[in-house]
């Protein structure tokens, strides 16, 4: 390689560990607000709908916003739609730090419900970090290694999942929910300032983007229009909505499941445990790539995921649950990197907001549809149930037992056929078995340099 070559790929990628960095760390900050604010919820109410109501509110506007902010991100400087992301995230993170310390204060009582809306209002800026982020990696980062960089920012999410349980925990113990909230908001200040050190190379033009310029309406359906011209594409979208209905679901019931029979301090060892799975996970996906077909990987890693469901449905017990949880967790990671690179990959630099905004958009109405599900399924249906006496207590209550959490146990094993049956669906049909071979990658092999500007004061340890 020459050394044009390698100066080609490597300030672009000082360009990423940058970013990356930043990102993490504000992941960490929201874990430790979503911990600490669901646990609370969750601990003053004991009530599975109240806490899915929550995640309904942080996931509902990004879905309604999603097009809107694929379209405006490829007419914006992508970094300057992650920091609005970044700035937006942090002032809803104040309006809870300030309504928390009003309430410590004896100003007004705290209901659950006042968390509704900050909550909506961070999701609505966060509709712009993920598309800006997952379409500038393609700017920034060698088409052959999209699959790593992309298994990067699940190391960001497992580590998050690891340290902000933890962390969120002995800060609630020591200082309480503010304390936690302070975090966040520095974590948040963190993430701008390595946003304003960096800059990021302008998309190509291609010819699909060209064709879809005009009106912001219009941009946003060449999003759609371009996925629904592919059927492999559209055809690996479906199989992605109903495995993230699965997951949604999973994470949200994991909470109540794990509450049943241990106190909150267990849960938060138990979700650190699980967020290791999701480290290694990514660690792994990150020094191997995946395999040479990326779908192989997404199929046969959901597949595994479906089976570990039913080790968590047994007994309630902590040891099997963390183990469960830690192996599910571990499967995440090669089956989200490798699904984007594969969208990556087949859109032109200049689609790539429009066009991951709307895959986003359709995967994001599962954890609000999750929501709207988890509360029914558990409260009113399956928890009764499995309650003694209940309806299936005579049948899966010899199996699986009876009590608080055995309901939620079935679901688990329903969520794992589930997850079987998608797997399997997806496989059989050809347009998505042989999307890589029929649809041709939209990427140049090496990405473009970003301005000569980018950063000459960035600490070169980041880089590393």
């Amino acid at each position: 390689m020459s050394l044009s070559q390698r100066l080609s790929i490597t300030q672009p990628m000082r360009v990423f560990w940058i970013t990356w960095f930043g990102q993490l760390i504000s992941l960490i900050g929201s874990g430790l607000t979503a911990f600490g604010v669901g646990a609370k919820v969750f601990m003053d109410t004991r009530s599975t709908t109240q806490y899915a109501l929550l995640s309904f509110f942080a996931f509902a506007p990004m879905v309604l916003l999603s097009p809107f902010a694929g379209a405006l991100v490829d007419r914006w400087d992508r970094r300057r739609a992650m920091l609005l992301a970044d700035l937006g995230n942090g002032f809803s993170t104040l309006i809870i730090f300030g309504m928390v310390l009003a309430s410590n204060r004896g100003m007004f009582t705290l209901e659950p419900w006042h968390f509704y809306l900050p909550v909506a209002l961070g999701a609505c800026f966060g509709a712009f970090r993920w598309p800006a982020f997952f379409a500038t990696v393609t700017m920034l980062v060698p088409k052959q290694h999209l699959g790593r960089a992309n298994a990067m920012a699940e190391v960001a999410n497992g580590a998050s999942q690891i340290l902000s349980p933890i962390v969120a925990g002995a800060l609630i113990e020591a200082v309480g929910l503010i304390g936690v909230l302070t975090v966040d908001v520095i974590s948040f200040s963190f993430a701008v300032l390595t946003l304003l050190i960096v800059r990021f190379p302008r998309p190509t033009v291609s010819a699909e983007g060209q064709r879809g310029k005009g009106s912001l309406l219009k941009e946003m359906l060449q999003g759609w229009t371009f996925i629904r011209a592919r059927p492999g594409l559209l055809g690996l979208l479906g199989f992605t909505a109903m495995a993230s209905l699965c997951v949604s679901l999973v994470m949200l019931l994991i909470t109540p499941l794990v509450l049943g029979f241990t106190d909150i301090s267990t849960l938060g060892i138990i979700a650190s445990v699980a967020g290791s799975g999701a480290l290694v996970g990514a660690i792994t996906m990150g020094v191997w790539g995946g395999p040479k077909n990326a779908l192989v990987g997404v199929l046969g890693f959901s597949l595994l995921s479906g089976v570990v469901l039913f080790m968590a449905a047994p007994v309630p017990s902590v040891p099997l649950v963390a183990t469960a949880a830690a192996l599910y967790l571990f499967t995440m990671p090669p089956v989200m990197a490798g699904s984007q690179a594969f969208w990556q990959r087949k859109i032109p630099a200049d689609l790539q907001g429009r066009a991951s905004a709307v895959k986003r958009m359709v995967i994001l109405c599962t954890p609000p549809i999750a929501a709207l599900l988890a509360g029914p399924l558990a409260d009113g249906l399956f928890e009764p149930a499995m309650a003694p006496g209940g309806a299936l207590a005579s049948t899966m209550g010899r199996l699986l037992g009876v009590g608080p959490g055995r309901g939620i146990a079935v679901i688990f094993i329903v969520l794992g056929l589930l997850t079987i049956a998608n797997v399997v669906v997806a496989w059989l049909n050809p347009r998505v078995r042989y999307l890589d071979r029929e649809v041709p990658d939209a990427l140049p092999d090496l990405p473009a340099s970003p301005p000569q500007d980018v950063a000459p004061d960035a600490p070169t340890a980041l880089a590393k």
